[in-house]
């Protein structure tokens, strides 16, 4: 006797849980209205552009043009007079003579050098993008309206996993 309600009671169990697992189904509602969610993202980028800018090129000098020329000055100078002249004479020699041989030297024609060089110029720029982060969904099942927030849009027809379960 008591091994018939053991398994009278094994009997009860699954028929049971066969109910139960018959209360879970799927089934399709009707999607109503369906909603992007979207939000505004700031994307910063650069913006560069390549300009030109003229400067004056530096011009190389050198020191021998007025060495040479002052020595050659002072030397023609010192010929010419007599006594504190003659000194006199071979100093205006040796400045004369440095001026003009660095003015030869180093080409002190009155051009002046320009010359241009790229200089990128960058910025950083706002660009805001939309981006759909969801999809408020209305649909009606059973004569019911209901809105669920989803990751996809589920098109005309919504499927749902449907489980009933008795109330106390």
């Amino acid at each position: 006797m008591k091994q018939l309600s053991t398994a009278a009671a094994l009997l009860a169990i699954t028929s049971a849980g066969s109910i139960a697992r018959a209360a879970d189904f799927e089934d399709y509602a009707r999607v109503v209205n369906v909603t992007p969610q979207v939000e505004q993202i700031n994307m910063p980028r650069q913006d560069c552009r390549t300009e030109y800018e003229t400067y004056q090129r530096p011009q190389e000098r050198s020191n021998s043009g007025g060495i040479i020329g002052g020595i050659a000055g002072g030397l023609l100078g010192s010929q010419v007079g007599g006594g504190n002249g003659k000194i006199a004479a071979a100093a205006a020699g040796a400045i004369t003579g440095a001026l003009v041989g660095d003015r030869m030297d180093n080409g002190n024609n009155g051009q002046q050098g320009y010359e241009s060089r790229p200089v990128r110029q960058c910025r950083t720029v706002d660009s805001w993008q939309t981006r759909t982060n969801g999809y408020a969904v209305t649909y009606e099942y059973n004569g019911r309206t209901y809105t669920s927030v989803m990751p996809y849009d589920p098109g005309s027809r919504l499927r749902l996993h449907v489980s009933l379960t008795p109330r106390p």
